[in-house]
């Protein structure tokens, strides 16, 4: 069976393992005071909507859209169980994000991801997306890079 990946809630014990693992990950790679996690309750915020891919049941990845003013939107929470790395996961969920952004007329897409996180801007730079200065209120750091891509 093919992985599914569908909007539902943060606030399942799973997912919220599933964003444990990823603020693990990214602690490994980043200082904590350059990490800028949404919380699971964050997330379910009516402005951010989240995907979650199933295998089988079982969370193997996520990814949100947050609303940002101005018709911009932010990709947030990006992450894939090693598990299931390779098998374009991450692009599907970024495919989901960038088509209810446009379904909902945002203007533009913007992220900030990690500068260790090569396999992340490769996933963006797929989609379409080109690196950019600081977005949104985020300041300019070694530690992060960041994205856009205009869908106007």
């Amino acid at each position: 069976m093919a992985v599914e990946i569908a909007v539902e809630t943060p606030l399942q014990d799973d997912v919220r393992a599933l964003v444990a693992e990823l603020n693990a990950a990214l602690l490994e790679l980043t200082p904590p005071e350059h990490c800028y996690h949404l919380t699971v309750e964050q997330m379910a915020d009516e402005d951010t909507t989240v995907f979650i891919a199933r295998d089988n049941g079982l969370a193997v990845g996520c990814g949100a859209l947050k609303r940002h003013d101005d018709a911009v939107g932010e990709i947030k929470r990006m992450y894939t169980r090693p598990s299931h790395r390779g098998r374009k996961i991450g692009a599907e969920i970024v495919a989901r994000v960038e088509a209810l952004a446009r379904q909902e007329g945002l203007k533009r897409l913007v992220l900030e991801t990690g500068d260790r996180h090569p396999a992340a801007w490769t996933v963006y730079e797929r989609a379409g997306f080109s690196r950019c200065g600081p977005v949104l209120d985020y300041p300019d750091s070694e530690w992060s890079a960041f994205y856009e891509k205009s869908l106007a």
